[in-house]
């Protein structure tokens, strides 16, 4: 494994981050294809036995399951000094008032309860998982501000927004001397590249670390065919309203992907990794796995180096797709 500092901090990563979305009890109403926690604990050792130190939950995934499978996983398995742990708020499943979105209250109160179910006394990084028009910015970066001035949390990122919101953020911390955002948790593969207009040159221009959700498309960068016979792909109904839009487009990436990885005698996932890991501000990306042999194998993408020539190739297809990801105004006022 390969080690980098999260953007401008001291903070030391693992070239891969283990996301952990699919941890959780299958009947918790979330995702059916969630693993228990014996299968969770597999994963997290085997990650760290090949050296990921870096670890992405958020208190919505399965409804905190994610969040408490993983504390105990590592709390039986590593050195809490050793890794990272981040987290989110954001979501909520209950639509009661003061439950959802980034106002102080419920900050203070979410960072408390995904500390109590990871069983530890603070997160490396927390993170807000989405932009929340129904309160003040100001008040939401002095709320995280202060959940790092309590020792909760070590630093803060940000996920999934547009780029003007991103920076308001940032200026109205520095205004303040507040804590900044460290981080970007923002949906970025060969088949999904808006972010590379404003949100990544951004990042490069302010060494805002990256750290991509979603890195293989869903699976859809694993395999040469669409579709996959697998209980995720059946019913995971968020991967298809990110993808099967593009579908007819997108199939031509995936091909070239597949030559090149048969050139470089690698899998298509181990190329779709390297084809992020060589971005600048690329940091880790998340890989979700709930497999120990697909997460093996993701590794070595940190050691396979990509020609330019077959970056250009794999991105020439590459057509405008409507934006994924960011919340609008209406959108927000849904979750309310």
């Amino acid at each position: 494994m390969k080690y980098t500092k999260l953007g401008n901090t001291g903070l030391d990563v693992s070239r891969i981050c283990l996301g952990t979305m699919g941890f959780g009890r299958p009947d918790s109403g979330m995702f059916p294809w969630a693993v228990g926690a014996d299968k969770s604990e597999k994963v997290v050792q085997k990650a760290l036995d090949l050296g990921i130190n870096f670890f992405d939950t958020a208190n919505i995934y399965s409804y905190g399951d994610s969040e408490e499978f993983l504390g105990k996983a590592l709390k039986k398995n590593a050195n809490r000094d050793e890794v990272v742990v981040a987290t989110k708020v954001f979501f909520s499943h209950s639509d009661k008032p003061n439950q959802v979105g980034l106002s102080r209250k419920s900050i203070l109160s979410n960072i408390d309860t995904s500390l109590k179910r990871l069983d530890m006394d603070y997160v490396d990084l927390y993170i807000i998982h989405r932009w929340d028009y129904n309160t003040p910015i100001e008040e939401t970066m002095e709320a995280l501000h202060d959940v790092v001035k309590a020792g909760k949390a070590r630093y803060i990122g940000a996920s999934a927004m547009y780029s003007w919101q991103f920076e308001k953020a940032q200026a109205i911390a520095r205004e303040h001397n507040w804590t900044e955002f460290v981080s970007m948790q923002n949906h970025l593969n060969l088949l999904y590249r808006e972010e590379e207009r404003e949100m990544m040159p951004l990042c490069e221009d302010e060494n805002i670390a990256v750290t991509p959700y979603s890195p293989l498309a869903s699976g859809h960068l694993t395999r040469p065919t669409w579709d996959a016979d697998t209980k995720r792909s059946q019913t995971d109904s968020a991967a298809r309203s990110k993808y099967d839009a593009s579908e007819q487009n997108d199939l031509e990436i995936i091909k070239r992907v597949k030559e090149v990885a048969d050139r470089e005698n690698a899998t298509m996932a181990q190329v779709a990794l390297a084809w992020l890991l060589q971005k600048k501000q690329v940091v880790a990306p998340i890989i979700g796995a709930t497999n120990t042999k697909h997460l093996a194998s993701s590794v070595a993408a940190v050691d396979l180096k990509l020609s330019q020539d077959d970056i250009d190739y794999m991105e020439a297809p590459y057509l405008p797709h409507k934006l994924v990801g960011a919340f609008t105004k209406n959108e927000n006022n849904l979750t309310r």
